[in-house]
């Protein structure tokens, strides 16, 4: 049987069809191409160029591929996008992902991992954050996310489905061996953004405000290696396909490092300085997102293992060069 895994060409969903493969599982990739990267996938994995939320088309890939869970990685995540576009993201990240989910119920499919995000916590009152803290997204990217959240837990009561909602925090690093990158178009991560503008490749870095309320005044973020996140939706499959229920997850390292801190690590690992700018907070920027990982490692047994700045800064250099 199957894993459908959509969103498989962007960046965690590509290191996901590898991790899947490499442990023996049978993949079938639906994404659309709109985040214009085409990353080399193993033999033997389909991809099918499709939309979601094209219910004819999953119908019939349901059927055909013999799917029995679905990864879901496939929408928008860009945050100030969202602000300035919410009828795009509710549109991607609710919609169309509600079709996809009616076709999966009416094919009895009923395994699903949802690539959710630390968004929809928003402002947190307490750091590090754990999974029944106030959700109040600041940007419809959080709030498309949430809403599908409640989505999957509504199915779960009314039709039995089996699911687990994995909040990222920052998703970063790249594999070992360098075959695979972080790219998006356009790239918003500030890590591969660090990169380039330190190596000549991009006009140097904007640092989106200075008057946060953490320690140097930029923004703090939970950074977690691409791989370690891998990982867990690899445990949270197997867990849903015992019958278990997971729920929403946070993955990250219960740890912070601010932007000023990332830019001065890749500077010392790369030997040179990072050129950049200061500009005004960003809409839809919360100062603080740290995760509490416990419930993580309690229903997984999962915790972070690469996840160290000058790791992720290695490993996301390795595959730039």
């Amino acid at each position: 049987m199957a894993i459908l895994v959509t969103g498989g060409l962007g960046f965690v969903g590509s290191h996901f069809v590898w991790a899947a493969s490499r442990v023996g599982r049978e993949v079938v990739v639906l994404d659309d191409g709109s985040a214009g990267t085409d990353p080399p996938m193993p033999a033997g994995v389909t991809t099918i160029r499709g939309d979601i939320g094209d219910k004819a088309l999953v119908r019939d890939l349901l059927r055909r591929a013999s799917v029995d869970a679905i990864v879901h990685f496939a929408g928008k995540i860009q945050v100030g996008e969202s602000v300035t576009n919410p009828a795009l993201y509710l549109d991607v990240n609710l919609v169309r992902a509600l079709a996809l989910l009616d076709c999966a119920r009416e094919a009895s499919v009923l395994r699903m991992v949802f690539s959710s995000t630390a968004a929809v916590y928003g402002e947190p009152e307490v750091v590090p954050i754990v999974e029944d803290a106030p959700k109040r997204p600041v940007n419809a990217y959080g709030a498309s996310k949430l809403a599908f959240e409640y989505a999957l837990e509504a199915y779960g009561k009314a039709y039995g489905l089996k699911w687990a909602a994995l909040r990222y925090f920052n998703a970063a690093g790249a594999q070992e061996d360098g075959l695979l990158r972080e790219m998006h178009e356009p790239e918003t991560h500030l890590i591969p953004l660090v990169i380039d503008a330190a190596l000549g490749r991009r006009p140097p870095l904007t640092l989106f405000g200075t008057d946060y309320p953490t320690r140097d005044g930029t923004c703090e973020r939970d950074y977690i290696h691409v791989s370690d996140l891998v990982s867990a939706h690899l445990r949270a499959i197997a867990l849903l396909e015992q019958g278990r229920d997971v729920g929403p997850l946070n993955l990250g390292t219960g740890r912070g490092s601010t932007v000023r801190e990332v830019i001065d690590a890749a500077s010392r690992i790369l030997g040179k300085p990072v050129p950049f700018n200061v500009g005004a907070r960003r809409a839809g920027d919360p100062s603080a997102l740290v995760a509490s990982p416990a419930r993580a490692e309690q229903v997984l047994g999962w915790r972070a293992v690469r996840s160290d700045l000058p790791t992720l800064i290695e490993d996301a250099l390795r595959s730039r060069r």
